[in-house]
């Protein structure tokens, strides 16, 4: 009996291997026509490449002994400055004396030393600087100086998780001071929206919901009030919330 020979599968195998071989020499061809453009390109352009990587060199060099002999040092006497006036405002925070006096005296300094706002004018671009704004900022709104808190506190950032809404909902209130609620509703936002936490969130919005009652956009504060029932139950705004609920909802539908 004759026996069935697969004659078709070891061609089939034959070309395969033709054809991978022939992939193979495709890829390394292109390969080489990459490496080819790319040594043409670094040779028509060395001049150029290295005085780039030159200037990059002297950059980094210089940026090291920048940071350690120019920067280091200035952030050193910069929070040593700062020691100074930061002792009058926690006095004018825990004190119910001469309030007015102590802020002052933080802001503009004393017995040849600098206050808040020399430090944030001479140490810009230090920590301490930037929380000098932040000081000097609070020190004005404390002392109902509006214009003023506003601008140092709008100077000063941080990725603190209160510090930063903190001061953004100090520029809230600066605006609620001077009867500008639509900014002061702007800025209890951006200090709501800041951080997400159980403190500074809810306390803001519950500021935001109340300017916005203020500005009659009743649907706007049943908005912040609700949330602020749904997202932060356990927080101290959350206990009272259903009564401005009830307001809000009311309100609404006059």
């Amino acid at each position: 009996m004759a026996t069935y020979k697969k004659t078709g599968s070891k061609a089939k195998k034959a070309q395969n291997k033709i054809e991978e071989h022939s992939t193979t020499a495709e890829v390394f061809n292109t390969l080489d026509e990459t490496a080819s453009r790319s040594e043409k390109f670094v040779i028509k352009n060395q001049k150029t490449i290295f005085i780039v990587l030159g200037i990059l060199v002297v950059l980094i060099l210089s940026y090291l002994p920048y940071q350690k002999y120019i920067v280091g040092p200035k952030e050193k006497e910069a929070a040593n400055e700062l020691a100074f006036p930061k002792v009058y405002f926690e006095q004018a925070s825990t004190s119910s004396v001469a309030v007015d006096s102590l802020y002052t005296l933080g802001l503009n300094g004393a017995d040849g030393k600098l206050g808040f706002v020399d430090i944030a004018s001479q140490y810009s671009g230090t920590k301490a600087g930037n929380l000098a704004n932040y000081y000097a900022g609070i020190a004005y709104l404390k002392l109902k100086n509006y214009p003023e808190a506003i601008e140092y506190l709008e100077q000063f950032s941080s990725d603190d998780e209160l510090l930063g809404p903190t001061a953004k909902g100090a520029i809230g209130d600066a605006f609620a001071d001077i009867n500008q609620p639509e900014d002061a509703l702007d800025y209890y936002l951006k200090a709501a929206n800041l951080r997400d936490n159980n403190f500074s969130t809810p306390l803001f919005l519950f500021k935001a919901g109340n300017t916005a009652m203020e500005l009659e956009n009743f649907s706007k504060a049943l908005e912040i009030f609700n949330r602020i029932k749904s997202d932060y139950p356990n927080s101290e705004e959350a206990k009272k919330i259903d009564i401005y609920i009830s307001k809000a909802t009311y309100a609404s539908k006059k």
